[in-house]
């Protein structure tokens, strides 16, 4: 709680409304209530769907939680979370290394299920990576109003979530009656993401690809470059180090005076934007449209990598891919998703 204020808390009602599932005692730096895909089909209304940065270890943390697709679980940017857990159920972290997370002072082990209690404290530390995002999963899930058809927060919108926004202090967040335990899981090390300081997300070009809005050598120094990840990146876009490309026009004409300035054009989620001399992956909170030239879009099943790239200290380069390969890395990264492939626990 901060100073005299009472724990908010998303009730539903009643005279005598079931325990929360968990408080919180230490939100970290901007922890939210997410949900896996988000908002879909509203991005023409100049909405882009939230949900988490890092889908895949969020997906994961619900399913060794036993929880199914669409359920709301937190994302933890940088690690840092405490929380007094107030249900009997199943607890599951998922995502960057080096939080050392205990469960009343005792270590627990990332990607597997861990049974709680009602009073244990859950209590993480600032996460030193590689990655960046943690991910946490409570049996039942977050029962957050639906906004828009999604659970998720927009953090730039705010709405969906905890009242549109970053968790505080003394926030009770509801769940549902967590049922039977679940059988606890764990993703063995072959399965899981594969971490590091120097990542390679893979792409397709375009839609502004050479030669009309990109030059040739524009695009192999965009391909070989090790890009440094900007300490303003956050869920908007992934900010990477300013670079003077080569382009195939000396300005972007009636949309403006720099060669990367397009008429207001469509973005797509994980879409690559040359904002002047700034490239610029767009997150799940980002804009819908703009004008500046998308030179590429991250494919499916590398957009979880970007959600884990460290803001100030990683390094990025990009593949490029096209729709044949994407295709099958998709369904690959889909495996660990099916419980049948995860290991039992006693």
């Amino acid at each position: 709680m901060t100073g005299t204020d009472s724990p908010r808390h998303t009730g539903s009602g009643g005279n005598a409304p079931p325990p929360p599932a968990i408080e919180v005692l230490d939100p970290g730096v901007q922890t939210t209530v997410q949900e896996y895909p988000g908002r879909l089909g509203l991005q023409r209304r100049g909405l882009f769907p939230a949900g988490p940065a890092d889908h895949l270890a969020f997906r994961l943390a619900n399913v060794l939680a036993g929880n199914p697709e669409g359920t709301a679980a937190l994302e933890i940017p940088a690690g840092r979370f405490a929380a007094r857990l107030r249900r009997r159920g199943t607890v599951a972290l998922c995502g960057a290394d080096g939080a050392k997370p205990t469960l009343n002072g005792r270590a627990v082990p990332l990607w597997e299920s861990v049974p709680v209690a009602p009073g244990d404290l859950l209590v993480c530390r600032t996460a030193r990576g590689p990655g960046f995002r943690l991910y946490l999963a409570v049996s039942g899930g977050f029962t957050v109003p639906r906004v828009l058809g999604s659970r998720a927060t927009h953090t730039v919108g705010a709405i969906g979530g905890f009242e549109g926004r970053a968790l505080v202090r003394g926030d009770l967040l509801d769940g549902m009656p967590a049922g039977p335990a679940p059988a606890r899981l764990r993703v063995p090390p072959p399965l899981r993401p594969v971490y590091g300081r120097h990542w390679e997300v893979e792409v397709m070009r375009g839609p502004h690809d050479p030669p009309e809005f990109f030059t040739e050598e524009a695009w192999a120094q965009f391909r070989t470059t090790a890009w440094r990840v900007d300490l303003g990146s956050d869920r908007l876009s992934t900010r990477l180090n300013a670079h003077t490309f080569a382009w195939p026009r000396s300005d972007g004409g009636v949309a403006g005076s720099h060669p990367s300035n397009v008429l207001d054009v469509s973005f797509p989620l994980g879409g690559v934007v040359i904002n002047g001399d700034v490239p610029m992956i767009l997150g799940p909170d980002g804009p819908t449209s703009g004008g500046f030239a998308v030179v590429a879009t991250v494919v499916h099943a590398a957009v979880w990598r970007v959600g884990q790239l460290r803001p100030g200290h990683d390094t990025v380069r990009f593949r490029e891919i096209d729709a044949e390969e994407a295709v099958p890395l998709a369904r690959h990264m889909e495996y660990p998703l099916d419980p049948r492939h995860l290991e039992q626990l006693p």
